[in-house]
């Protein structure tokens, strides 16, 4: 394992930074529709009321730090090193869910949090570095290589089926606005990171949007934030915050890596051993998040003997009646 480049250190804080303010914003943005559903139509029921609260304002503020600072990390670091830290924002979101939201924290949510920092410390210690990149068109002619090109043709289609099935089934199947906000945010992650390439070239002397694939690749940004802003706050509103957030993380994850591996092909330059090791990282990220999501399912035993975490004794309660608080 060779020492971690400058670029990579950069990209680790910065991807550390917008952990903590997307997983806090989650919960500042769940209390908000909660207040915005309760006066008005619920943004599951395809309401938008929660336009009018404050404390919605707030948290889409918070998640827009976030983002901008993971957006800055993908112009540092490889998306192997960076998509898997999200796991960081479960974290928080899980906890301040607990006590601010009163969601239950098992004691297996904690052993779920306790493997996410292990696996995102070992990928973290065998990250590949950052491919060297010139101009904005190289990264044009990555995107336009056969292999990328049918995955995002499957992409697309996949994500127009959801979304034509989401009034149907969404409001019963999580994984329908999970998935529009997944497939569509393995997407967003490639444009991002061209988009951040070309910032960083230009603030370097070489200014790239002289090109028109900055634009596009702007624009396409764009395009899809707003598609996975609408249904991650369907999603948000219909279901419990501490199943969302590592439901939402491992098909996103997944699916970057799998994009970012058939572009970028950041693992050519790795041996197997490595390889092996992000990947045993990466497993063991998806167990903690696996544990976290089991934990609300423990919800329904605690009053058979269960003991919790962190649990104020009055809470118990409110973990059955979570779907009438939303």
């Amino acid at each position: 394992m060779g020492a971690m480049s400058a670029d990579n250190i950069h990209g680790l804080i910065l991807a550390l930074s917008s952990s903590v303010f997307i997983g806090s914003s989650f919960i500042i943005k769940k209390k908000g529709l909660r207040k915005a559903g309760s006066t008005g139509t619920r943004a599951g029921a395809g309401g938008y009321t929660y336009l009018k609260e404050p404390w919605w304002w707030v948290g889409m503020i918070t998640m827009i730090f976030g983002e901008v600072a993971n957006f800055a990390a993908y112009a540092f670091a490889p998306a192997i090193l960076v998509t898997p830290l999200g796991a960081l924002s479960i974290i928080f979101s899980a906890v301040l869910a607990h006590f601010i939201l009163h969601e239950t924290l098992h004691i297996f949510g904690v052993v779920g949090c306790m493997l996410c920092l292990v696996g995102s410390t070992t990928i973290v210690l065998h990250a590949p570095q950052e491919r060297k990149i010139e101009s904005v068109k190289e990264v044009w002619n990555l995107a336009t290589e056969p292999g990328f090109l049918v995955y995002t043709a499957v992409v697309l289609i996949l994500i127009v089926v959801l979304i034509v099935y989401a009034p149907r089934y969404g409001t019963k199947h999580m994984t329908v606005y999970i998935g529009i906000c997944s497939l569509t945010g393995s997407l967003t992650v490639m444009c991002a990171k061209a988009v951040g390439i070309a910032l960083k070239l230009s603030f370097s002397g070489s200014n790239q949007f002289i090109y028109f694939q900055t634009w596009f690749f702007t624009l396409a940004v764009i395009i899809c934030c707003l598609l996975q802003l609408n249904y991650l706050n369907k999603a948000l509103d219909t279901f419990n915050t501490a199943v969302v957030s590592p439901f939402y993380y491992v098909m996103f994850t997944t699916l970057t890596i799998l994009a970012s591996m058939i572009m970028f092909k950041e693992w050519d330059s790795q041996s197997a051993s490595q390889i092996m090791t992000e990947l045993c990282g990466f497993v063991t990220i998806l167990s903690g998040t696996f544990l976290l999501h089991r934990t609300m399912d423990m919800g329904s035993s605690l009053s058979s003997g269960s003991t919790p975490i962190f649990l104020p004794p009055s809470s118990n309660a409110s973990v059955h009646s979570r779907n009438s608080d939303l």
